[in-house]
């Protein structure tokens, strides 16, 4: 008999284990996949994108000396009117348009918040396009991964649109001004869902 009690505990130590390990794998499974990357902040921090799960996330390659780098302001108001809804701002800084983000991490920074104030997130300056292009955009681009919004980013301040799911439920071209009706409807609509 005692044997037999022993073989049931064993039994039961297995099973509970086993039901452990599959319960971190769903743990980790829930990350969406376009949140499953890690970067660099530009205070040389590493950031888990993971970290956005559950909130509005609007993606955009940023550059300092563009014609489009007003839209900093922008940015920084749909930050401060949503941030407490959910939505993030992450800004990813590159150099790949016309050179116009030549700048170092530390001196991007500087800009952002003299001119601009910008309290959104920042990524490390990237490429967003080519053989050297981050994981992330590889993924934003991808036919396989974003097959509704995919292509290369042409032009500084493409933004991509996140949903609270993971989804990728739309893409901004850079003419788009962060405060414009086609920009702000579409984070509402998105903070709205829960």
């Amino acid at each position: 008999m005692h044997r037999a009690i022993c073989l049931s505990l064993s039994l039961l130590a297995v099973t509970a284990s086993a039901l452990t390990a599959g319960d971190d794998k769903k743990e980790v499974s829930k990350v969406p996949e376009v949140l499953n990357f890690k970067m660099k902040s530009l205070d040389g921090k590493e950031i888990d994108l993971a970290r956005y799960q559950g909130k509005v996330v609007l993606i955009v390659n940023t550059a300092s000396k563009c014609g489009y780098t007003p839209q900093y302001k922008g940015l920084e108001g749909l930050h401060e009117k949503y941030v407490d809804q959910g939505l993030v701002v992450l800004g990813v800084p590159s150099n790949d348009f016309g050179s116009q983000e030549p700048g170092s991490d530390e001196e991007i920074s500087e800009f952002c918040t003299k001119n601009y104030g910008v309290k959104f997130d920042m990524l490390s300056k990237v490429p967003v396009k080519g053989p050297d292009q981050v994981p992330l955009y590889r993924f934003l681009t991808s036919k396989d991964t974003d097959p509704n919004f995919a292509g290369p980013i042409k032009w500084n301040f493409t933004k991509f649109l996140v949903s609270r799911q993971g989804q990728i439920v739309n893409r901004f071209e850079s003419r788009v001004k962060p405060e414009s009706p086609e920009v702000t409807s579409a984070i509402e609509a998105e903070l709205s869902r829960k």
